[in-house]
């Protein structure tokens, strides 16, 4: 065999390796970015349904602020609050999920001038006393909303 002929024998053997590292590679990098494109979806997903979900507690809340509104206004008429209470919301409604905490607290100024703060705080994982949780986790989702009434 000729040195050239040998030359060449082995050059097509290392060119056949090189392909084989290049291929590798490519999976390698390919596949590193199908990982980081399921990873950006799922995070996007998670996003999304947190917006939602945010929107739907802050109308929970709006709903408790209202049935208190309610109750110290048509209900309470005798110039106290009413009692401190917690519902869960009707079950078939996208609000369902949610459980509402109400507080009514009477405050008086100076003179004859009363008003009534009312806070209605709507969570989707209630306490023992209802909302807020003190507990820590990643789905919880909370809002707080108040009004305050005064003669």
């Amino acid at each position: 065999m000729s040195t050239m002929s040998t030359m060449q024998h082995f050059s097509r053997i290392r060119q056949r390796g090189f392909s084989l590292v290049t291929a590798i590679f490519l999976l390698v990098v390919l596949a590193g970015l199908a990982v980081a494109m399921v990873n950006i979806s799922t995070f996007q997903q998670t996003g999304s349904a947190m917006d939602v979900q945010g929107a739907r507690v802050t109308q929970a809340a709006r709903t408790g602020l209202e049935w208190g509104l309610y109750q110290q206004l048509r209900v309470n008429t005798g110039g106290n609050c009413f009692a401190d209470t917690s519902f869960a919301l009707p079950a078939g409604t996208t609000l369902s999920s949610f459980t509402v905490s109400v507080q009514c607290r009477l405050t008086t100024s100076p003179g004859t001038l009363r008003s009534w703060q009312i806070t209605a705080t709507a969570c989707n994982q209630p306490g023992a006393g209802g909302c807020p949780n003190p507990g820590n986790n990643a789905d919880y989702i909370q809002r707080r909303v108040q009004a305050v009434l005064s003669d």
